[in-house]
């Protein structure tokens, strides 16, 4: 009888050898948690004390669940606004929060709140890029970039990249970015991202937002991985009661099959709907659970990593396309120049 023994360390060289190049870590792990989970379930027997945390959007529907969750798991968290006196009646009561001042469509702002966290020396544990815009019409920042592209992918890349040192600092941070299965509305189109020469489709800009999102995720964690840093996107399910539709056209909704005529949601889909701990459980999942500490890059729903789904047909998992490794590196450099900001690791 012959055995083969691999050491235990040689298994984890192996293991971060591996990336989600063309969704092939994309296998369910057998969390043991489902589409009905909650985020205090998720954390349960988790303890977060001494572990810092940024949230941003983390003052009203899911990303404020979350940040509840976190620091009642022990954790400090960090909710930068852009409206801080509505941050602060919303968090009010909730100890281990501090508020700052930041605009995700404006960059100055966003390089001066990560200049404030990295000049007070302390680590970061945890960046959750959870803030986001749906629904809008045309919108454009001050460089003339569609606003959903802005809000949702262009300001996490850029924030990412400024707080890298104090992501590294930690020696044991995850960037948990928050996507949608609205990646599956549009691929990335690189040919005109801005939509300065294509009809203005409010869900397109939505969809290759977050399929930027997934995109830069999984190129993220390939990258940032050998600095003990890990990456993740994730689904949070469709959630009643958020602020995300506040600009929701009602045609539109009514043509999607959501609402009757005077605009109310319809039965079945309101059962459909998860609620707001439900909703922010994927978020708390990657955040903290030890199934992930071997893995990175993938895309996550209902507290576990997503299925692969190529059947244009079927809602659910992650697309191929947003998974794949010539657009990540392609959208990477790109980014970069539409930021102007080179992602630096050393």
């Amino acid at each position: 009888m012959c055995s083969i023994f691999v050491p235990v360390k040689q298994l984890k060289l192996k293991k971060m050898e591996q990336n989600n190049y063309q969704g092939k870590l994309q296998k369910a792990l057998g969390s043991g948690f489902d589409a009905k989970s909650t985020s205090y379930e998720v954390v349960n027997g988790i303890d977060l004390t001494g572990k810092i945390a940024i949230v941003t959007g983390g003052n009203t529907g899911i990303g404020l669940e979350t940040v509840k969750t976190l620091t009642g798991a022990g954790a400090t968290v960090i909710v930068p606004a852009r409206d801080v006196e509505k941050a602060k009646r919303n968090l009010e009561g909730i100890a281990n929060v501090l508020i700052e001042k930041m605009d995700l469509m404006n960059p100055d702002s966003i390089d001066a709140f990560a200049e404030r966290f990295l000049h007070s020396g302390r680590p970061l544990h945890l960046l959750i890029n959870n803030a986001g815009i749906m629904w809008v019409p045309l919108r454009r920042d001050s460089r003339g970039y569609e606003s959903q592209l802005a809000t949702n992918y262009l300001a996490l890349f850029q924030l990412t990249a400024k707080l890298w040192p104090a992501l590294k600092k930690a020696n044991g941070a995850r960037v948990v970015n928050v996507s949608s299965g609205g990646h599956q509305f549009s691929d990335f189109d690189f040919e005109d991202p801005n939509f300065l020469n294509r009809e203005y489709e409010t869900l397109q800009g939505y969809g290759q937002s977050k399929t930027a999102v997934n995109l830069f995720s999984m190129e993220l964690d390939t990258r940032a991985k050998a600095y003990n840093v890990r990456s993740y996107s994730l689904c949070p399910g469709s959630v009643g009661e958020t602020e995300l539709g506040r600009e929701a056209p009602l045609d539109l909704l009514q043509k999607l099959g959501f609402t009757d005529a005077e605009g109310n949601i319809l039965p079945e889909v309101a059962a459909s709907l998860k609620t707001i701990p439900q909703g922010a459980a994927t978020t708390v999942w990657a955040a903290t659970s030890e199934l992930l500490n071997d893995i990175g890059g993938v895309y996550c729903e209902n507290a576990d990593i997503a299925s692969l789904n190529s059947n244009e047909k079927v809602i659910g998992g992650v697309k191929p396309y947003s998974l794949d490794e010539r657009n990540a590196k392609r959208l990477w450099k790109l980014s970069e120049e539409m930021t102007e900001i080179k992602f630096d690791f050393s």
